[in-house]
């Protein structure tokens, strides 16, 4: 089953990092991508961008509302996210105990739902 685990941490605070560290982060999270693939695991990964480089696009109505971030008031931003291929719920767990943003914000587990008739399928 697939799993998307999502990095949150404060922006501000990870900007003031010294940049070693934020290089050693990114470093750790490619060695833990290339650990997942050994193991069938990893399907994708990717940092984002800062939240303020974002687009919001809603349609009521049928009209279209586009807003640029940043978006909302909160302590954390999205920062990237893994999509792994986990056996189960507490496997997807351990991986994501293992992502270096968890040490410095949170990493949301959410399993993906599978459906049918998309493309490469």
């Amino acid at each position: 089953m697939k799993y998307l685990l999502l990095v949150h941490h404060n922006e501000n605070m990870f900007k003031s990092m010294p940049e070693g560290t934020r290089k050693d982060m990114l470093t750790e999270s490619i060695q833990l991508c290339h650990q997942l693939n050994a193991n069938h695991q990893y399907v994708h990964a990717s940092p984002l961008q800062p939240e303020a480089t974002g687009t919001i696009v809603r349609v009521r109505d049928g009209k279209p509302m586009v807003t640029d971030g940043p978006f909302m008031e909160t302590k954390e931003q999205l920062a990237g996210y893994f999509l792994v291929d986990a056996k189960d719920r507490e496997e997807a767990i351990r991986i994501a105990q293992r992502v270096p943003g968890a040490r410095i914000g949170t990493v949301e587990v959410r399993p993906v739902r599978e459906i049918n008739g998309l493309p490469g399928e």
